[in-house]
């Protein structure tokens, strides 16, 4: 059976799980592609208010198949356009590329997304998870970036992500070393956002899923241009007058005063 991203929707929630079990979920060019295209598509959906990401059968993801780098470097890669005599080399950029991507498309993504992680979360793995807004992990969660184990130079959109997140110390540890950390050491360094026992994330995520739809999604969207950087005088000023036509300000107010919940307008662009 070839290689699988499953989408489900559910009231304003698009959980998309990546489906390779039998490779811990490793992903493989056409799924690095079929991701960057899911994206695109939910992110123009006006059902879907918030996105979940998680891999199948207990594992988030174990990175790039490392396979798929051997058999292109040994062929050539019609994929990917790099020529046999580039070898693994010209094989791991081009699916470097492909994975860039896709973390590109999920960081990009207009609406809230969370990141579901149970098991291994390891290389590109870990570049999605990190290119979500949260990350909620399992207890026995593993989180590591493992370029160092391969001789591949991390992508520098994606190291700056993740001094972002983590702090320059703790992306240095990771990527000098490769070893793999717990959910716990994750927590405690800002990898991830919350830690639940593993019968009870994805309870506590589809919980927290809902709460988000019932947030502004005016709200949400400037908030996350502002905490990812867009705040130049034309993001501000677009805001503002998203803010002034969209009425969520006077329904906040006037279901706080009444005691009831808020009913917001449907997002708009």
């Amino acid at each position: 059976m070839e290689p699988t991203l499953r989408t489900a929707r559910h009231q304003g929630v698009a959980t998309v799980t990546l489906d390779r079990p039998a490779k811990r979920n490793a992903m493989t060019p056409a799924m690095w592609r079929g991701l960057a295209g899911l994206l695109t598509e939910l992110a123009a959906d006006p059902d879907v208010r918030v996105l979940v990401l998680t891999g199948a059968q207990r594992t988030f993801c174990a990175g790039a198949d490392i396979g798929t780098l051997r058999d292109a470097a040994r062929a050539g890669d019609p994929g990917t356009g790099q020529p046999e005599s580039e070898g693994s080399g010209g094989a791991a950029r081009a699916q470097q590329t492909l994975a860039v991507a896709a973390e590109e498309a999920l960081a990009a993504f207009p609406k809230p997304t969370v990141a579901a992680v149970h098991g291994h979360c390891v290389g590109g793995g870990c570049q999605l998870a990190a290119a979500c807004d949260l990350r909620f992990a399992a207890h026995d969660a593993l989180f590591g970036i493992t370029p160092a184990k391969l001789g591949i130079v991390y992508p520098a959109s994606s190291t700056e992500r993740l001094v972002r997140l983590v702090g320059p110390a703790t992306a240095k540890f990771l990527l000098y070393s490769g070893e793999l950390i717990d959910a716990e050491r994750a927590l405690r360094t800002g990898l991830v956002d919350e830690v639940h026992r593993g019968e009870e994330l994805d309870e506590r995520v589809a919980e927290f899923a809902r709460t988000l739809t019932a947030r502004s999604a005016l709200t949400q969207a400037a908030a996350k241009d502002f905490a990812d950087g867009r705040t130049g005088p034309e993001r501000v000023g677009h805001w503002q007058r998203e803010a002034a036509a969209s009425g969520d300000a006077a329904e906040g107010v006037a279901a706080f005063l009444a005691r009831r919940a808020p009913r917001f307008g449907p997002p708009r662009h």
